[in-house]
């Protein structure tokens, strides 16, 4: 019986890690319109269901720890952020028909008027062959189909730049996102409630928090930017673009630096002898950001 409880704690626990995965039953949905992944390429994807799921699990987490204070907020609009990515990465993936019909039809119009133009070119037999002539005619038709080639090009990126154009902006609200977060904790000093000698002046930040207080704050900052970076690669899923997959990789870098540096402060809190008689935060301190 004992080894019995033990199997299905295990499984209990696996299920629970899965359902914080977004990998429910046999089925995982991605970003792509329609399309269902099988279940040995579950761990292959990211799954936005998931991602928002984990985003607004976490605001509740900031919000009862530490109400009234700006993190909480600051975490409300990363879950906002998750919901619109969701719906921005999910039209990203997703063919444009119409355009793409609409493209279809002009170069279909401007390959019919190339074959009518050529069409009517007439020809004289008799005629006295002139080479400056016809280098004339030549370059003039290299220049036109030059010319034509690059409309060609233009339109069947068009799509492709209309979604870059809005995975780029998603780009920079995350990196804004990301350096607000940033300023959250850039005035949690572990010293603070490290030594008991610590003198403030006039212009210190107020902080109240204990030692352990503290170290929550700090890991939450660091978990919304693991998400931002989530939320980042949602975009480019389902959509291979290297400008769009490189700055997705810019925010990854930088999320992971500024994380970097939060864990640097949570190690010395850690590893340093809090003091027992700091005070234990009551509410929000007048001017938290």
């Amino acid at each position: 019986r004992f080894g019995g409880d033990a199997v299905g704690g295990d499984v209990n626990r696996r299920r629970e890690r899965r359902e914080l995965l977004g990998l429910h039953g046999d089925v995982h949905w991605s970003t792509g319109p329609c399309r269902s992944i099988h279940p040995d390429r579950m761990y292959r994807s990211l799954d936005p269901e998931a991602i928002l799921k984990q985003t607004e699990q976490l605001h509740l987490r900031i919000s009862e720890r530490f109400p009234g204070r700006g993190l909480a907020q600051v975490s409300a609009e990363v879950a906002q952020v998750a919901r619109e990515a969701k719906a921005r990465a999910a039209w990203i993936a997703t063919p444009n028909w119409w355009l793409r019909i609409g493209i279809g039809l002009l170069i279909l119009v401007i390959a019919l008027i190339l074959i009518s133009a050529v069409g009517s070119i007439r020809f004289e037999v008799d005629r006295i062959f002139d080479l400056g002539e016809f280098l004339a005619i030549l370059d003039a038709g290299f220049n036109d189909l030059f010319l034509i080639g690059a409309a060609l090009y233009f339109l069947v990126r068009l799509e492709i730049r209309y979604k870059r154009n809005r995975a780029l902006d998603a780009m920079h609200e995350l990196r804004s996102l990301a350096h607000v977060i940033d300023m959250h904790q850039l005035t949690k000093d572990p010293e603070r409630v490290l030594r008991k000698d610590w003198v403030s002046t006039p212009s210190s930040p107020k902080e109240t928090m204990s030692a352990f207080l503290l170290t929550r704050y700090l890991d939450y900052c660091s978990e919304m930017l693991s998400i931002l970076g989530k939320i980042a690669s949602l975009y480019v899923q389902d959509f291979d673009d290297e400008v769009a997959l490189a700055a997705v990789n810019e925010i990854e870098g930088l999320t992971t630096g500024l994380s970097r540096k939060i864990w640097q402060k949570i190690m010395i809190i850690r590893g340093g002898e809090p003091d027992p008689d700091s005070p234990v935060v009551s509410g929000p301190p007048d001017g938290e950001a």
